[in-house]
């Protein structure tokens, strides 16, 4: 073990913890609304920087980077797809989910915002689709704490058991604690020491190559334009982006609509940098250590050039960027799985809408205790196991987005939409992505694309064909249009 990099990394998860407690002293008496949405008091920073850390996991540290590394440029079409989809959601979709959420009788989760949208007293669709959120984040959520004993056993030797149950208890008490203000102010700090990282990293590494140490680079490494299916399954990757709740939730707690777009140039320049340098350290990478099997075989690129090039303490602080990267994913997927069962499927279900501010606030942190022990539970199960996980975790984005990102943007800009149309899109769209990855995935094409367009297509269908919305649910989106204009 390097004991120095432990330490570092023992300081840094302290730090965590201790944002936690605070906001628990903090907020002793906070609401529902509170500990799921920070009273939509969060400030441009924090929530930019919160939703891209919740969105960037160890795959921007690890994956991206290794995958050029190791095939070439041509893997950097997901990287734009990413930046293309993250860019559009903040300029045209946050602005309106905001105060659309609001007017909807002030919806605190994307389920909610749904039914309430139309102003429908069915709750059918709202405990669907906190159905699937808390299936779907508790595998999430098993896949990020396997991830953080993963990089504690690749970086510091610690066995891997150990190591997943420490960073499910710095993760599990701070999101318990302090809810949605904890979690993102620590995504806001992790968030920072991913740009860090990866900004000085790649940075030293090419100052110190040089003629005499350079490795070469075949040809055909740098040619972009590889296949037709990777151009389109990248770029299909930015459509997961309207539709995945724990990132777009916090569109919805910004405290102003002027401070949105402050969030809004702050979440997409931050992004656009760290997609960029994840690119530049997978080319640095080949060039400052050359191809190793093993490096590739493990995603160890940004790993061993911060071993290379730093002693041990500072590699250390850099390296806790890696473990921020999947505890930032892992406690906003705790957060919104737990925010959907409590207020989509306790309040109205099981309490029939008499449970009181304080017992929502205690039913959440319940269910994010519950989730938490089950995603460990997972993580800690054998490896045949944990890889049938990971390849269902892998095709969740595409779920995510093929199911609610149709109709969460049709809900906002087209004023004829029913709900219908929005229950019809939600199902075709998750039909239609599984059904394609189960049987149409040699094709080469990501099963977001086939399944975000066929939900789209049937959405407005179904909502044409309906009839036509009440002259309330109209005088609502009339009075949410003006107010995201504001």
């Amino acid at each position: 073990m390097n004991y120095q990099e432990i330490s570092m990394f023992i300081l840094y998860l302290a730090f965590m913890l201790a944002i936690g407690i605070c906001f628990f002293f903090k907020s002793k008496n906070q609401t529902e609304k509170g500990y799921f949405l920070g009273n939509r008091q969060v400030g441009p920073w924090v929530a930019a920087l919160s939703a891209g850390a919740s969105d960037m996991s160890a795959w921007v540290l690890m994956g991206l980077p290794t995958s050029v590394y190791a095939l070439g440029l041509g893997q950097v079409w997901i990287a734009v797809g990413l930046a293309i989809g993250y860019s559009l959601s903040w300029i045209f979709e946050a602005p309106r989910l905001r105060t659309f959420s609001i007017e909807a009788n002030d919806a605190i989760t994307v389920p909610q915002f749904l039914t309430n949208r139309f102003l429908s007293k069915s709750k059918l669709l709202q405990i669907i689709s906190a159905i699937v959120f808390l299936v779907a984040y508790t595998i999430y959520a098993a896949s990020s704490i396997k991830a953080c004993g993963t990089l504690f056993n690749t970086v510091t030797g610690m066995e891997t058991r150990t190591a997943m149950y420490l960073a499910a208890v710095i993760v599990i008490s701070y999101t318990f604690l302090g809810g949605f203000s904890a979690v993102s102010w620590t995504d806001f700090f992790q968030g920072m020491l991913i740009l860090a990282s990866m900004l000085i990293v790649p940075i030293a590494a090419y100052c110190a190559i040089t003629p005499e140490t350079q490795h070469e680079i075949p040809s055909n490494f740098w040619n972009i334009f590889t296949s037709y299916q990777d151009i389109i399954s990248g770029l299909g990757w930015g459509l997961g982006y309207f539709g995945m709740p724990h990132i777009i939730i916090r569109f919805m707690s910004v405290n102003s609509q002027k401070e949105l777009r402050k969030s809004a140039k702050i979440g997409i320049t931050w992004t656009l940098i760290i997609l960029t340098f994840a690119a530049f350290i997978g080319i640095i990478g080949r060039v400052f250590i050359g191809f190793d099997e093993a490096i590739n075989q493990n995603s160890l690129v940004f790993v061993t050039m911060t071993r290379k090039l730093f002693p041990a303490i500072l590699s250390g602080i850099l390296l806790s960027a890696v473990l921020a990267a999947a505890m930032s994913t892992a406690d906003s997927q705790l957060l919104a799985a737990a925010s959907a069962f409590a207020s989509d499927v306790y309040r109205p279900v099981i309490r029939k809408n008499e449970a009181t501010n304080k017992e929502m606030l205690w039913a959440g942190r319940t269910v994010v205790l519950v989730i938490a022990l089950i995603a460990l539970y997972i993580a800690t199960s054998p490896d045949k196991n944990a890889n049938m996980i990971m390849s269902l975790v892998s095709n969740a984005w595409g779920v995510f987005g093929a199911a609610f990102g149709p109709a969460i943007l049709l809900s906002l800009f087209w004023k004829r939409f029913t709900f219908s149309g929005a229950a019809a899109g939600i199902a075709t769209g998750a039909i239609v992505d599984i059904a394609w990855l189960m049987y149409m995935s040699e094709t080469g094409i990501y099963e977001i694309v086939p399944g975000f367009f066929a939900g789209l297509i049937v959405a407005v269908v179904v909502a044409l064909i309906s009839p036509k919305p009440s002259a309330e649910v109209e005088q609502l989106f009339d009075n949410a249009l003006k107010a995201s204009k504001a």
